[in-house]
């Protein structure tokens, strides 16, 4: 599953201008990630949670969806799917810096509680896989409306372990609903490695249990993500019920900022891990393929430094929300 060898993008009918574009999102999605690290340390953002090492299953599987149609629920790691939905780079930086202006939540919730009216994106709980049934209901609500759109949610693998994972994966399949439910393995539930989390060989094993497809696919390979989520979605319009899919990859930074991740893992074990690293992967496909030059690297790499720097900046001038509206839209 996992090498040099990727899916060729023709066969999936994307162009080479798709190609740029994914390979855009994931790195814009690499450089913020980056930026919210340096601003964190600098003590200018409270917290936050990385995703690092898996641009490239989140970008390939939100690039497959039906961006002005489909629905989703995207968990905390989840730049990527966010910025390929429509996310600007301003929002982002405007809930990292818990701004008023936050279209997210105002500020009020942790960052990567993504949640958007506009782009049709439910907002998270801090609970881990209470998505699930969220997304299960807006896909219930598309069957029920004959709305022919898919509800897209993402989880850790660890988080497959939690209660409101099975009760949503069983709803979905039992009545047959427009869902996909991607689980980023990323190795590690915080602390917790993977042999230490699942006694099944794949997460996607599980899928049977429930009577839905199941399949894992590469998450270093924004291709073979891509054509896995098409097929799932394909799957579901067609009324064919939900998709299990599981996308392997490595967490290359901490859990978050507030955690040591050398007392749980090694070094050694890291630096392993970058070699596999779906963003590098993807700019040497792209580089064989004489689709990236360095030229053209160059200039996207400046174009967006220099969108983040000003996302940055609003951010940092936008007010904080005004203490008289803390209890707005809090049940009294």
């Amino acid at each position: 599953m996992r090498g040099d060898m990727m899916l060729n993008h023709k066969d999936l009918q994307l162009t080479d201008r798709d190609c740029l574009e994914m390979y855009r999102l994931m790195l814009t999605a690499r450089r913020f990630d980056e930026r919210t690290w340096l601003l964190n340390r600098a003590g200018k953002i409270p917290f936050l949670v990385s995703c690092q090492g898996q641009e490239a299953l989140q970008v390939g599987a939100a690039y497959a969806l039906d961006r002005d149609h489909d629905y989703s629920a995207p968990y905390y790691r989840d730049f990527g799917v966010v910025l390929t939905l429509g996310m600007t780079l301003e929002e982002l930086m405007l809930q990292a810096f818990a701004k008023a202006a936050d279209p997210n939540s105002g500020g009020r919730q942790m960052p990567g509680h993504f949640g958007s009216k506009r782009l049709r994106m439910l907002s998270g709980s801090s609970p881990v896989s209470t998505q699930v049934p969220h997304a299960v209901g807006v896909g219930l609500a598309c069957k029920m409306n004959d709305d022919r759109a898919v509800s897209f949610v993402t989880l850790g693998e660890g988080s497959t372990n939690q209660g409101d994972f099975h009760e949503g994966a069983n709803f979905a399949a039992v009545h047959k609903l427009p869902v996909i439910i991607m689980v980023e393995n990323n190795q590690y539930a915080i602390s917790v490695p993977l042999n230490k989390q699942v006694a099944c060989e794949r997460i996607s094993d599980r899928a049977i249990g429930y009577g839905m497809y199941g399949e894992t696919v590469d998450g270093n390979d924004p291709l073979a993500v891509y054509s896995a989520i098409k097929q799932a979605r394909e799957r579901a319009i067609n009324g064919e019920g939900p998709s299990l899919i599981e996308a392997v990859s490595y967490r290359l930074t901490a859990h978050s900022s507030d955690d040591d991740d050398l007392t749980y893992r090694t070094k050694e074990e890291i630096e392993t891990a970058k070699k596999e690293d779906g963003l590098l992967r993807f700019k040497k496909y792209l580089s064989d393929q004489n689709i990236l030059t360095t030229e053209l690297e160059e200039e996207m790499e400046a174009k967006i430094k220099h969108e983040i720097d000003q996302a940055t900046m609003a951010a940092e001038k936008a007010p904080y929300p005004a203490p008289e509206t803390l209890f707005d839209g809090v049940y009294q």
